[in-house]
């Protein structure tokens, strides 16, 4: 969601911090800010605008600021209206302090009132502003000590940096909840919310843990709790390149990765498919033979895009390893006394690895005695470091907001899991290798669906002006058609709706007429003529079909209005191969209609707060 960038060093800190808020707009944003130590003399100076980055330069090149420490944020907004006054950063009534915050404080209405009370004017309906105030009321001595003051005060998540005029030569960072993360430059250092930010500038990084609290300065930095112990932290290397966060040529960041996803199915199976054994090879589980033989549950929670993952691999797993499994919404999970056991395997599903559902989900069932696995893609990120055990995707950075090659690379490792936890049970070795080989022919396969893509887009050009789509699945591909959906919704903001291919007469038939457009996910698995029943209850009543096939299929004949066929697989890897066309009719159908592909409005690629 927000975004945070700082700097202490010897080089301008204003083109910095605009550099760094660029590589950040990804995460979803609707103002921008700086604030910056002036060196002629001006102080403590901040600079902000609602909309777009580009509106922040402006408003710089209008109004100039020339130092080499500074603060910069790009704000979603939760309390108070996208608007110059409520983005951040805010200060204090003295505009000697100014802080930026990724997070919500649980009781700044009873801080604001006391502070109120004590003679603080506000400004924004921001609940960011009053930890600036709240700041300013405790400063005694140095900025560090204010800060850790007045954080035992909140309630609530935060990841915030600051700066003030009278300790001029420093910035504070503090974590609980929210990712930051502080970058080693030579001579000089950064503050971060997330590594792309200041990935030109280093690969040294070390990663703030809730409840710490980093001071920089010209020569150095230290962490420390917030009772000022000292706390010595490990450093680690980033090892993407720059240009994975580039578009290479691909007008989108989203046609991008929906490109890269023969490389990155391929990456998230290498070395740890054995194909002649059938079997998979998992190291980062943590978990012994007999450990894993123990479960006898599984719990998946996730959210968005993961949660239909989830729903995917809960499928696998039953089938193939026979334990029962339940998915669990990740905001709901914690909130509803889930029956967890030490023999439950409790898996956690997000592409950040900072999704604060989904961590929060993931503590509720440590808590409750659970072995916990992550399912990520961020080294490094809270959900990595937290959960007991996991798998990593290597799916590398993903930029554009609508997740696609992160949602493939899931599948994938929940395929990974399934077949260690069936060959573990009751999977035979041929079945075992079946599975292996299938899985072994997805990256080409999915190339061959890519090098195909101008069907999809001819498809898309009938439907660009469509204001509602159904989505239909059965199986494996129900899950696919609420992902073709959320996909659909989140980039065009056209309605749609994924349903079970038989729900479908219980309720959305009602909607179905000549401007209805219906997608069936259709390829010939175990339940294809169950579907081919509902594709005539659509025609019946004068529904458009698109339909996705996997051969050619008679029965369909004079039913289907436009068809995509995909190759052929087993049942359980159909999702990977389907999910491909109907990323590319989401993003074709958006781009026709000129909308911004990589950033929809109201989204943020990381959803830091609850």
């Amino acid at each position: 969601m927000c975004g945070i960038v700082g700097y202490i060093g010897p080089r301008t800190a204003g083109s910095m911090l605009i550099e760094g808020l660029k590589r950040l707009e990804y995460r979803g944003y609707d103002s921008a800010g700086v604030a910056m130590m002036d060196d002629n003399g001006g102080g403590l100076q901040t600079r902000k605008a609602k909309g777009k980055i580009a509106m922040l330069e402006n408003a710089l090149v209008a109004s100039p600021l020339d130092g080499n420490v500074g603060i910069a944020h790009t704000r979603w907004a939760t309390h108070g209206q996208p608007n110059e006054c409520n983005a951040h950063p805010h200060t204090d009534c003295k505009g000697e302090i100014a802080l930026v915050h990724n997070g919500i404080i649980e009781n700044y209405s009873a801080l604001r009132k006391k502070l109120q009370s004590e003679g603080h004017t506000f400004v924004s309906e921001t609940d960011t502003e009053v930890l600036a105030h709240l700041i300013e009321a405790v400063y005694d001595d140095t900025l560090e000590d204010a800060v850790m003051d007045a954080l035992r005060l909140v309630e609530g998540t935060y990841g915030i940096a600051v700066v003030s005029s009278k300790d001029p030569n420093k910035i504070v960072a503090a974590r609980k909840g929210s990712p930051l993360l502080i970058g080693l430059g030579d001579g000089e250092y950064f503050v971060a919310s997330d590594v792309a930010a200041i990935l030109q500038h280093t690969r040294q990084v070390v990663y703030l843990d809730d409840g710490e609290m980093a001071v920089l300065t010209r020569d150095g930095y230290h962490v420390n709790d917030l009772n000022a112990v000292r706390i010595k932290k490990g450093v680690s290397r980033i090892d993407w390149d720059l240009d994975q966060i580039e578009k290479g040529g691909f007008d989108h960041f989203m046609l991008k990765e929906i490109f890269e996803q023969p490389q990155t199915i391929e990456n998230t199976m290498r070395g740890r498919l054995v194909e002649s054994e059938g079997f998979s090879k998992l190291g980062g589980l943590n978990l012994s033979k007999e450990e894993l033989q123990h479960i006898d549950r599984v719990i998946i929670t996730a959210c968005g895009t993961s949660w239909h993952s989830a729903l995917i691999g809960a499928m696998m797993i039953e089938e193939h390893a026979r334990i029962p499994v339940s998915v669990e919404y990740a905001s709901e999970f914690r909130y509803r006394n889930p029956i967890v056991t030490e023999r439950t395997l409790c898996i956690v599903i997000s592409q950040s690895g900072e999704t604060a559902d989904t961590l929060a989900a993931m503590r509720e069932a440590k808590r409750r005695g659970a072995k916990t696995l992550g399912l990520v893609n961020v080294v490094g990120s809270t959900i990595a470091r937290e959960d007991d055990g996991g798998i990593y995707l290597h799916a590398g950075p993903e930029i554009g907001v609508a997740s696609t090659k992160a949602f493939t690379s899931q599948v994938v490792a929940l395929a990974l899991l399934t077949l260690k936890l069936g060959r573990l049970r009751d999977m035979s070795v041929v079945k075992g290798r079946e599975v292996a080989q299938a899985m072994m022919k997805l990256p080409e396969q999915v190339q061959e669906i890519l090098d195909r893509a101008s069907e999809i887009e001819k498809i898309a050009d009938e439907f660009d002006h469509a204001t509602n789509f159904l989505y239909l699945g059965r199986g494996f591909n129900f899950p696919v058609a609420l992902e073709g959906a959320l996909k659909l919704k989140e980039i065009s903001y056209i309605h749609a709706e994924g349903y079970p291919a038989a729900e479908m007469k219980h309720g959305p038939i009602a909607l179905i007429d000549e401007s209805m457009p219906v997608v069936f996910i259709a390829p010939h698995d175990s339940v294809f003529d169950k579907v081919v029943s509902n594709v005539q209850e659509v025609k019946a009543r004068g529904g458009r079909v698109i339909a996705i096939l996997s051969e050619e299929e008679p029965s369909l004949e004079g039913k289907v209005d436009f068809e995509f066929r995909i190759p052929k697989t087993i049942d359980m890897l159909y999702p990977v191969l389907a999910a491909i066309p109907l990323q590319l009719l989401a993003y074709y159908i958006a781009n026709k209609r000129g909308l911004n592909v990589d950033q929809p409005r109201n989204l943020a690629k990381s959803v830091t707060v609850e």
